[in-house]
């Protein structure tokens, strides 16, 4: 008795497995198209990017102007603080 039931038991999990495994393999190839190396999107080479010009944040005057003032102004002090470097 054991054994027939067994056998059945056996015989009705490789149905239900066979039937399992057959419906979504038939569903998936109705809607699979192949992607061909034409149908993928080309990549657009990267633009580099012009690097911005330097500027001086701190005041509105050029580093030039700003190197006469200091030379004029610290004429005859001592060299330091805002005067290093520029006084004579």
């Amino acid at each position: 008795m054991k054994t027939r039931h067994f056998a059945w038991t056996l015989v009705s999990v490789g149905l239900g497995l066979g039937l399992l495994a057959a419906v979504p393999a038939s569903g998936a190839t109705d809607n699979f198209t192949a992607v061909t190396a034409a149908d993928k999107p080309t990549k657009k080479p990267k633009q580099a990017k012009a690097p911005k010009p330097p500027t001086d944040k701190g005041s509105a005057e050029s580093k030039a102007e700003r190197d006469k003032r200091l030379m004029r102004e610290c004429r005859g002090r001592p060299n330091a603080g805002a005067c290093e470097g520029y006084a004579h």
